[in-house]
C-alpha cells in the first residue's frame, strides 16, 4: 500500500512539474545521493589531442579550433584527452529477462536499471560530465537537456533489445557504465567487456536481480517459463533443488564480478527489493575513485 501512495506521488510530482515520472524519481534520488558527496568538477588542459567535434551552443569559445573549421563550412571544437575521461558512456539490457519481477510490490528490473542511469546521469552531469547512451550515436554531451534526450531514447523503445552491448569504438580513458543482470553465460559477458576493455576503455557494470533469482524461495510444484524463448517446464517439491539452485546463481555472480575485476573494471550487485539511493552512492563513489587513477 505504501508503494502505490509513493508511486502516486511521484506521478502527481511530475504532473506538476510537467517531466515524466521516471526523471522525477530519478532526480530525487541523486539529489539524495548528492548530499552525500562533493561535486567532482575537473579544470586544466589536457594535451594529447583526441578529437574534432561540431560546435553547439554553450560551447566555449576558446575551444574552437579556427584552423580545422577554416576548411569547412561547420565549426569545430578541439577535445583533449582529459575531456575523454570526463565523459561516460551509459548502457542498459533491454532483453525480456529484464522484465522479471517477483511480486507486485518490487518493480521490474529494467524499470530500476532506468531509475539508477537516469539518476546516475544527473549526478555526473551535476559534475560537469559529459554523458550519452551508448548505441546511438549521439556525442557524450552535459546539461539538462542530456536528461530528456536519454528519456527519449528509453521511452523510444529505439535501444537494442540485447542482453549485451555490441562493441563500438570509444575514446581511450572514456568510461562505460552497463546496467543488465548479466544472465548471458559468462563466457558471452566476459567477451563483451573485454571487447572495451582491450581499447582502454575503464567501466563499471551494475548487476541488478530481483530477490526471488537469489533467493529461490519457491515450494511444492512450480511452472517456470523461460522469458527468452528456453521453454518451459514443470518441476516438482522444487525446493529439494533450491539449494543446488543457489550454489549455482552465486557462482555466477562470482564469475561476472571476476571478470569485471580481471578488466580493472568495477562491480556493484544490487537487488531491486534495497533502496536505490545505496546502489546509486556506492556506484559514484567508485567512479569517483576510478576517475582518480
Amino acid at each position: 500500500m505504501a508503494e502505490r501512495v509513493t508511486r502516486s506521488h511521484h506521478e502527481a510530482e511530475a504532473l506538476a512539474a510537467g517531466l515524466p515520472p521516471l526523471m522525477v524519481a530519478a532526480e530525487r534520488v541523486a539529489t539524495t545521493v548528492s548530499q552525500g558527496v562533493h561535486g567532482r568538477r575537473r579544470v586544466g588542459q589536457g594535451e594529447t589531442f583526441w578529437q574534432f567535434r561540431r560546435y553547439e551552443p554553450g560551447d566555449t569559445v576558446q575551444h574552437i579550433d579556427w584552423r580545422q573549421s577554416a576548411k569547412n563550412d561547420p565549426v569545430y571544437i578541439r577535445e583533449n584527452e582529459w575531456e575523454a575521461a570526463q565523459s561516460v558512456w551509459l548502457w542498459r539490457d533491454g532483453s525480456p529477462s529484464m522484465s522479471f519481477m517477483s511480486s507486485d510490490e518490487l518493480e521490474p528490473k529494467c524499470g530500476r536499471a532506468d531509475l539508477l542511469l537516469m539518476a546516475l546521469a544527473s549526478l555526473m552531469i551535476r559534475g560537469g560530465e559529459h554523458v550519452s547512451m551508448l548505441g546511438t550515436g549521439a556525442l557524450p554531451a552535459t546539461g539538462r537537456k542530456v536528461l530528456m534526450r536519454l528519456w527519449n531514447d528509453i521511452e523510444s523503445g529505439s535501444l537494442a533489445e540485447t542482453g549485451l552491448p555490441r562493441f563500438e569504438p570509444l575514446p581511450r580513458h572514456g568510461r562505460l557504465v552497463m546496467f543488465s543482470d548479466f544472465l548471458s553465460p559468462l563466457d558471452d559477458v566476459q567477451m563483451a567487456i573485454n571487447a572495451f576493455a582491450h581499447h582502454g576503455v575503464r567501466g563499471h557494470i551494475v548487476q541488478i536481480v530481483d530477490p526471488a533469482e537469489e533467493t529461490f524461495p519457491y515450494d511444492g510444484r512450480v511452472l517456470f517459463e523461460g522469458p527468452e524463448g528456453e521453454g518451459s517446464t514443470v518441476i516438482g517439491n522444487v525446493e529439494n533443488i533450491a539449494a543446488q539452485y543457489q550454489n549455482v546463481f552465486a557462482a555466477h555472480i562470482d564469475g561476472v564480478q571476476a571478470i569485471a575485476h580481471a578488466a580493472g573494471w568495477g562491480f556493484t550487485r544490487h537487488r531491486t527489493d534495497h533502496a536505490p539511493e545505496t546502489a546509486l552512492m556506492a556506484l559514484y563513489q567508485a567512479l569517483s575513485t576510478q576517475r582518480r587513477r
